[in-house]
């Protein structure tokens, strides 16, 4: 059933959007709302599956339930002391950075009954392995304890996350989105969010148990190849993959009639946005 499905993704024309340089100019929310975007247009048909590369200026994406913690406005303050932007993702999960050396993928397709939540996870593991046949040893899928945003597919080598998988899907699309830590320390940007939570529930007793973060498990590609990759390193990767691999890529933008969705889905994620820290700040 995999190959099946690795054949009919991979056997296909992509539309490929770049914002792996100017991602950097824009509000990271902007980003969410991007990718709902592609994913009802992908669903209705209007266009052909898309994929689009990502990279953010020093960003914290909590989940939900991050800002239900009781001292969340005092580790919402500390983070932007440490000179972060805190924004709410508008899909579950819990908190993760971005910066200048995460490499974020959305991999953006029409769904389909043989496609299954796992089967998107495991097509994004399967590509991820593709890349990076040089990779200092297997990488592997599996919740690596002690991480950050822990999840049944963290990818690690020897234990060691670098990257960590969700997925989202919408009005028939469907979206694979993967972080991939590529420079810098993964172990100090635990440590930010290990704080964080420190601070957000001062060890009470919540509803929710925030991740115990033991920083030392995280890492980034360049701290386990040790040598020196950078985003273009990664781009170069990706796209050549997907061509050896038998697929079509064509340089694309958002489109004249995706333009008025995308604001409203911005409306959305910002009005979303909004409520959540509002809601975090008044609750302590």
């Amino acid at each position: 059933m995999l190959m099946d499905i690795k054949n009919m993704l991979w056997n296909q024309t992509w539309r490929w959007v770049d914002h792996s340089s100017s991602g950097l100019q824009f509000n990271p929310l902007q980003s969410f709302a991007l990718d709902d975007t592609f994913c009802a247009s992908v669903g209705e048909g209007a266009s052909a599956s898309i994929m689009r590369a990502w990279v953010h200026h020093p960003t914290i994406v909590l989940g939900i339930q991050d800002t239900r913690l009781p001292y969340a406005v005092e580790g919402i303050q500390y983070l932007e002391e440490e000179g972060y932007r805190v924004i709410v993702r508008n899909s579950g999960g819990l908190a993760v950075v971005l910066d200048e050396g995460i490499f974020n993928l959305s991999l953006i397709f029409k769904e389909n009954k043989k496609f299954s939540i796992h089967s998107g996870y495991d097509f994004m593991w399967e590509l991820i392995r593709l890349m990076f046949p040089d990779a200092p040893g297997t990488i592997d899928a599996y919740e690596v304890k002690g991480s950050y945003c822990p999840g049944d597919y963290d990818l690690s080598i020897g234990g060691k996350k670098f990257a960590g998988i969700s997925q989202r899907r919408i009005r028939g699309g469907a979206a694979v989105q993967i972080y991939l830590a590529v420079t810098k320390s993964g172990a100090e940007r635990a440590k930010v969010l290990q704080r964080f939570y420190q601070k957000a529930s001062k060890g009470e007793a919540t509803r929710f148990t925030p991740p115990q973060i033991e920083p030392q498990v995280m890492s980034s590609l360049n701290e386990l190849f040790g040598k020196t990759m950078s985003i273009n390193d990664i781009l170069y990767r990706l796209l050549t993959t997907f061509q050896k691999e038998g697929a079509m890529i064509k340089s694309s933008s958002l489109q004249p009639d995706e333009f008025t969705r995308f604001e409203n889905f911005f409306d959305r994620v910002l009005e979303r946005n909004n409520k959540a820290i509002k809601k975090s700040t008044n609750q302590c």
